[in-house]
């Protein structure tokens, strides 16, 4: 069995960190696998022994239309240089609904096409509507990372699996080792791309509003677009922003709290990895009251489901849960016992069982 994975932009976000885990284990599993990407990027799909590479121009731009631009001509660009090399015996892997080049390669070859669905927030609406409209046209299989995004983006022409995104196994045991006491309940820690979308400008607000505690935001991004995105704000003194990290765990373990802000209204989380990331070191969650991620979270039982557009009820929840440490020490155990659903081995082996 040949695969071949296609992803469009190797960085350090979600999506090709979960496609990283499944390329380690197809290859762990004696598979032939190749992973076709952009170039010039390093990221989670970067050097993984065993894998075939393959890669291709795209580059990102924050002009809407010269990155509708870019994403049409790279997809072109990756049709033509994997024609010959794909057969009508490999099974073509595509990883979110952009890489849509791959889609017109595996129809014209007659391969089995499985998407590995991550999102359902796509924007302008036109370009939704053609990039789901392939995926319904050349998938043979669609796998969802939550209930939620297989009842919002149903495709009835392909097989439907939902398949829980999962901690690496080496993950959960540094978080296993390395977890310490959670007493002084006083940091607060916030993973997300740099988008108003993802509620940056709440957990700025958040900060504000609790000077006496610290708080922590880690955006997918650089130095430069930090302070580019930043230059009108008047930051506090307890707020402390980070570029890009490629490695959270000593970022979790200084947390006593994890929070997921995205704004319904602008991006609908359909997982939420950090979210199980941060319940590895026992942290409760403050995460949107819909989408995937509510199924990883249970209000009140090991974090809360909020609105983040509701300022007043944000700062309301966030107080009970730092201020109240019989409350929170209930809710640090439910999170710890939570996680433990999200186990590697059996995310692998569920993926090779669709595969096969």
């Amino acid at each position: 069995m040949r695969i071949f994975a296609f992803h469009l932009l190797n960085d350090y976000s979600g999506s090709p960190k979960v496609l990283s885990q499944l390329l380690k284990g197809w290859t762990k599993n004696d598979l032939e696998v190749h992973m076709v990407t952009c170039s010039g990027r390093e990221g989670f799909l970067s050097n993984i022994k065993g894998v075939n590479y393959h890669y291709y121009t795209y580059k990102f731009a924050q002009n809407p239309y010269i990155r509708l631009i870019n994403l049409t001509w790279s997809q072109k660009m990756l049709f033509w240089k994997m024609l010959l090399k794909v057969k009508k015996s490999d099974i073509i892997y595509i990883n979110t609904v952009l890489p849509f080049g791959a889609a017109f390669l595996g129809k014209i070859k007659g391969c089995r096409t499985i998407y590995h669905v991550h999102e359902t927030s796509v924007k302008p609406p036109i370009l939704k509507n053609f990039l789901f409209g392939i995926v319904k046209w050349a998938a043979t299989d669609v796998i969802y990372v939550s209930n939620y995004l297989a009842k919002q983006e149903p495709i009835n022409t392909a097989k439907s699996h939902t398949l829980f995104n999962a901690l690496e196994d080496d993950f959960f045991q540094c978080a296993k080792n390395n977890r310490s006491p959670k007493t002084a309940l006083k940091n607060t820690l916030l993973v997300c791309s740099l988008k108003d979308y993802k509620g940056v400008n709440e957990f700025v607000e958040l900060a504000n509003r609790n000077k006496n505690n610290s708080f922590r935001l880690i955006v997918n991004a650089t130095q430069i677009d930090i302070q580019d995105y930043f230059k009108d704000f008047k930051l506090t003194q307890n707020l402390e922003i980070l570029p890009v990290q490629t490695n959270l765990h000593p970022h979790y373990n200084w947390a006593d709290l994890i929070l997921n802000l995205s704004r319904p209204d602008g991006w609908i989380e359909t997982f939420g990895l950090t979210i199980i990331e941060g319940m590895a070191y026992g942290l409760p969650a403050i995460v949107p009251p819909i989408g995937g991620i509510t199924e990883l979270v249970e209000d009140g039982k090991n974090g809360y489901l909020v609105d983040s557009r509701d300022m007043n009820l944000l700062d309301e929840r966030y107080k009970l849960l730092v201020n109240d440490n019989e409350k929170y020490q209930q809710m640090h155990h439910h999170a710890l016992n939570r996680v433990e659903d999200f186990q590697e081995k059996t995310f692998i082996s569920e993926n090779i069982k669709i595969l096969s």
